[in-house]
């Protein structure tokens, strides 16, 4: 009788064991299926109004362009959650300088002066030179032919640096200007006689805006990476992902399908 009760409590012990066993199991792959904090949390990605072809509103009143499209694939090849919002370049450099915005896509220039100041770029995501833009009947064709006369910049932009760099050299000033189409249409008043931009973007508000004017050969900077940027070292996270997501879609031939839907 006492053997059989032993063998009896040996089954209840391995029982439990196997139970207890099982359990455990359970609660660790629960933890490794359940959603990470970073699924559950939104970005707030803030970015210009118009500057195209990078961030505009098409014919469809749709929000689109060749950052708002890297954009959008890196966070699905990462898995991220963002909310992106179109607030004009001083309104959304503001945002993210305050903490009210995690980031800043639109067409910013990696330079030292910037990182400086507190902004921590990604990796490079696209290499753009400034060019100087003159009125359609312009005779203007070198950096000399703008002796005494005035040029139009975009506040804080590799443009308004470009410019700023030179005026003294070739004895011209200039007048800045918070975006890109007011600065476009000073010179179409003959306020000024050029203006300065990004050459992509330049390129494509001619072609696709109809603008009276256009771009001298020979005016142009020596270029510069554009960066997804952050100004708050707790938004590493996010950065890590645009990076790991922009080396991915490079890879995987979706970067230059992105480029060329915009640029060819």
């Amino acid at each position: 009788m006492k053997k059989i009760l032993s063998i009896f409590i040996a089954m209840l012990v391995l029982a439990s064991a196997l139970l207890a066993g099982c359990a455990a199991k359970e609660t660790t792959e629960a933890t490794e299926a359940a959603p990470t904090t970073q699924a559950a949390k939104t970005w707030l990605i803030v970015t210009d109004t118009v500057f195209k072809p990078f961030e505009y509103t098409n014919e469809k009143n749709e929000f689109v362009g060749i950052d708002v499209d890297l954009l959008a694939a890196i966070a699905k090849d990462q898995g991220f959650n963002y909310k992106l919002e179109s607030l004009g370049w001083d309104a959304a450099v503001a945002a993210v300088q305050a903490g009210q915005a995690d980031g800043l896509i639109a067409g910013a220039t990696i330079k030292q002066e910037r990182i400086d100041s507190g902004w921590i770029f990604s990796d490079g995501y696209f290499d753009a030179t400034q060019t100087f833009v003159v009125g359609a009947d312009s005779d203007i064709a070198s950096f000399a032919d703008l002796a005494g006369k005035n040029v139009a910049v975009k506040n804080a932009t590799a443009g308004a640096d470009f410019a700023n760099s030179i005026k003294d050299q070739y004895g011209f000033t200039v007048t800045t200007f918070e975006d890109s189409p007011t600065m476009y249409q000073d010179v179409l008043l003959g306020n000024s006689v050029a203006c300065v931009e990004d050459t992509p973007i330049m390129a494509a508000s001619i072609k696709e805006g109809g603008l009276a004017l256009k771009i001298p050969a020979g005016m142009e900077s020596e270029g510069a990476p554009y960066g997804f940027a952050i100004m708050n070292k707790s938004n590493q996270e996010l950065l890590d992902l645009f990076n790991a997501g922009l080396k991915n879609i490079k890879a995987n031939g979706t970067y230059d399908e992105i480029l060329n839907k915009y640029l060819k």
